[in-house]
């Protein structure tokens, strides 16, 4: 995170100590900007265009993410554009007074009227703002504002830590590593994806895999890496009685591959499809592969089914945030109750699962080659909020939100992730709105109310975002 303070170079002879007193502002803003793997490049007050010039190399150099611009008093524009314009990043002006009211009683008891003009100058951070405004505007700088107090103001503050939650994921996001493996479940023409685009907004790098390589890797797992991998799905997961011994064993090989894959690869999450026919070896390996991918999905790599890469992109967006994003899609409405039932078959996010997940066998996974071990898990329940990556008809790519409730009852107990949403508009118009954008017919969902924090990412992305409850 960059930041820097403006002032105006001409007051700090005319009002003694008043550029110290600003100085210690910027600091604390700077003090309240630090956390767990977040550097502060911190410049201090920038009064001049010639230390605008300067400021603006030295983020660049820093190589910072978002830009914090703490205005303390009134400053020329001209000691902030050259600054912005060189580091080509998100500014968010901060627009925060020392407290929340001046004295006016002990400042116009003042005896020196220079005194006094020096104390409401420490005051004075809302006065160059529409000046700093218009000239964001008219250069064609995005920029965003927080409002408020320096201290003791906690929704100025939330908003200030929702930003760098944003500024992480978005870095998350530039820096991941996107696994392909396979190719697109035929006929879901809703699912296809320009990957270019992908990269265009999001950032990251996509590393095409082969499912002859994770074939070629179960191959090389031993059995005591077997047995070692069967006891951790019986501790992680609720294996059920008629799960035969083979079919974990067939399982557990297939997961230690996958680990290894992600190893070689640094996959940050990974969407796959593959049918295997005609081959044994790959129909053995891709039919045995759930329990695998939901153990990386619970450890933040996410894994998304029928070559999903937009919804993979929700579901990392969503798991770096801290609140899950586990695949899913509509099953069922149930008109009494008014919910919607969404899971999907395949792996699930079982860190944020209602309970512990289940481990079913089933004979046959519906529309897809083999059998093998299937998971079952609902959602945590409690606020919850969807993501979609959607693709318009003009290319460009948006994101979809929606908050509702994940909430107790009756699931199909088939083996899949499945769970009942609520939603404040209700099912029905919830389903009538959340279509009318256009998704693809998956999403992620995490636990809690996000919508702020994945408009604040948008905004970061440069890319639209609708909220339809």
């Amino acid at each position: 995170m960059g930041l820097f303070g403006i002032g105006l170079d001409a007051y700090w002879p005319q009002f003694a100590g008043l550029q110290q007193r600003l100085l210690g502002y910027v600091d604390r803003v700077a003090e309240k900007l630090r956390r767990t793997n977040v550097e502060v490049v911190n410049l201090g007050l920038v009064d001049t265009s010639e230390k605008a010039e300067k400021a603006g190399h030295q983020f660049r150099q820093a190589d910072v993410d978002l830009i914090f611009l703490h205005v303390t008093t009134y400053a020329l524009s001209s000691t902030v554009l050259p600054v912005v314009r060189r580091a080509k990043v998100p500014v968010i002006i901060l627009n925060l007074q020392p407290a929340a009211a001046i004295d006016y009683d002990r400042l116009n008891q003042m005896k020196d009227r220079t005194a006094m003009t020096g104390e409401w100058l420490a005051y004075c951070a809302a006065c160059p703002v529409p000046e700093i405004a218009n000239v964001f505007g008219r250069t064609g700088i995005a920029f965003y504002q927080v409002t408020g107090i320096l201290d003791e103001d906690p929704e100025c503050w939330r908003e200030v830590d929702q930003w760098i939650e944003a500024a992480q994921v978005a870095s998350v996001m530039e820096h991941n590593r996107l696994g392909l493996m396979g190719h697109y479940y035929g006929g879901m023409l809703d699912i296809y994806s320009d990957l270019t685009k992908q990269c265009a907004c999001f950032g990251g790098h996509m590393e095409v895999l082969e499912i002859d390589e994770l074939a070629g890797l179960r191959r090389r797992v031993s059995s005591a890496e077997i047995a070692g991998r069967v006891e951790l799905f019986r501790e992680t997961f609720d294996v059920q009685a008629d799960c035969a011994e083979t079919e974990l064993e067939r399982a557990a090989r297939t997961s230690v591959a996958l680990d290894r894959m992600v190893e070689k690869y640094r996959l940050g999450s990974l969407a796959y499809y593959y049918l295997g026919t005609g081959n044994a070896e790959n129909e053995e390996t891709i039919s045995s592969i759930i329990l695998g991918n939901s153990l990386l999905t619970a450890r933040g790599i996410p894994s998304a089914g029928e070559m999903e890469i937009k919804n993979v992109q929700a579901m990392k967006i969503m798991d770096s945030f801290g609140v899950g994003g586990s695949f899913t899609e509509y099953y069922a409405m149930d008109y009494r109750d008014d919910v919607l039932l969404m899971g999907h078959d395949g792996p699930g996010h079982i860190a944020i699962a209602e309970g512990k997940t289940k481990v079913r066998p089933l004979q046959v996974y519906h529309g897809k080659i083999g059998r093998g071990l299937s998971v079952e898990m609902s959602v945590r329940h409690g606020p919850v909020t969807l993501l979609s990556v959607v693709e318009s008809c003009d290319g460009q790519l948006k994101l979809l939100a929606a908050e509702g409730e994940s909430v107790a009852g009756p699931i199909l107990q088939i083996g899949n992730t499945n769970s009942r949403y609520r939603f404040p508009i209700g099912a029905r118009r919830f389903v009538n709105d959340w279509n009318a954008h256009g998704p693809a017919h998956h999403c992620a969902i995490g636990l809690g109310h996000i919508a702020g924090k994945l408009k604040k990412l948008a905004a970061l992305l440069r890319m639209e975002i609708t909220q339809v409850c």
